[in-house]
């Protein structure tokens, strides 16, 4: 993922994956039919077509699919592939607000919970991607995602997290004369460290534009002679931190925060057609196509 924008707040990024050019998905369909046929899939091809075509023409596909078969294609990846390679194909061919939702619904509700899942979708969603989540969540559970969250999360962990889930962040404003404030109130939070400094740190974390933010962050250096980031790493401990390190980050480059999560999350642990079908998601360029 590339930033497209010199401006340092924003949030414009171009992905690797475009949408192909003499897009046909009914042969893209027949491919995948044949692909998914017999006792050994033709995993190959699955890697040509899914992680080169967009996501709305993956649904297009899906579509030809039924249409074709009369049968779901995810329900035919589920069936039939297994382990991480499985993870990506379906992960795929969900609309991302339902991947998201999906995600959340499995960090919460298995054998303990993924606090990591938790921080690294919610502290990088924009309000729509938020609202259009809890949608999706509440579609496909029947269970309201804040209340899930509150249920299996706790402390100011959890108090973060809910105010991320509530999608109310400030949007394109910017107010130079209430930064230097902000930043004073986040310097006392990492000086003071009660409870009471802690609902109001991630009060302005939250609910500040990004603009507001990056303006905050300066101002913090200006006025603690320390950056943001050293400050929280030193004052606060746990998942909390790792959740406000996650915002801060995210703020300051979408891109680069998930980057190197990919890096510490895949380096030296995959391998096969697994490797294989996330290089080929994370590899493209689009002077390649």
């Amino acid at each position: 993922m590339k930033k497209t924008n010199n401006a340092p707040f924003s949030q414009q990024f171009q992905g690797t994956i475009f949408p192909a050019p003499s897009f046909d998905p009914v042969m893209d369909a027949q491919m995948l039919g044949g692909a998914l046929q017999g006792m050994e899939c033709n995993k190959d091809v699955l890697i040509d077509i899914l992680t080169q075509r967009c996501n709305a023409q993956r649904l297009m596909i899906a579509e030809a699919y039924r249409n074709m078969y009369g049968k779901d294609l995810l329900m035919d990846l589920k069936e039939s592939l297994s382990h991480h390679f499985k993870e990506v194909m379906v992960g795929l061919m969900y609309p991302p607000a339902t991947y998201d939702a999906h995600e959340l619904w499995h960090a919460m509700k298995g054998a303990g919970t993924d606090e990591n899942c938790l921080i690294d979708i919610l502290a990088s969603r924009s309000n729509g991607e938020i609202f259009q989540m809890k949608e999706a969540y509440l579609m496909q559970y029947q269970n309201d995602l804040l209340q899930d969250i509150y249920s299996e999360t706790s402390g100011h962990f959890r108090d973060t997290l809910m105010n991320l889930a509530q999608g109310t962040r400030q949007e394109g404003y910017a107010d130079p004369a209430m930064a230097a404030q902000d930043a004073m109130v986040l310097w006392e939070a990492c000086q003071q460290k009660t409870g009471e400094h802690k609902n109001m740190l991630q009060m302005i974390l939250c609910n500040k534009s990004y603009q507001q933010l990056w303006m905050v962050f300066q101002e913090f250096q200006n006025i603690s002679g320390q950056d943001i980031v050293e400050a929280i790493n030193e004052c606060y401990d746990g998942y909390f931190q790792e959740l406000l390190l996650a915002i801060v980050l995210c703020v300051r480059d979408k891109a680069a925060y998930f980057a190197y999560r990919l890096y510490t999350a895949i380096h030296h642990f995959s391998s096969g057609h697994y490797e294989t079908a996330l290089l080929a998601i994370c590899g493209g360029d689009v002077q390649d196509y």
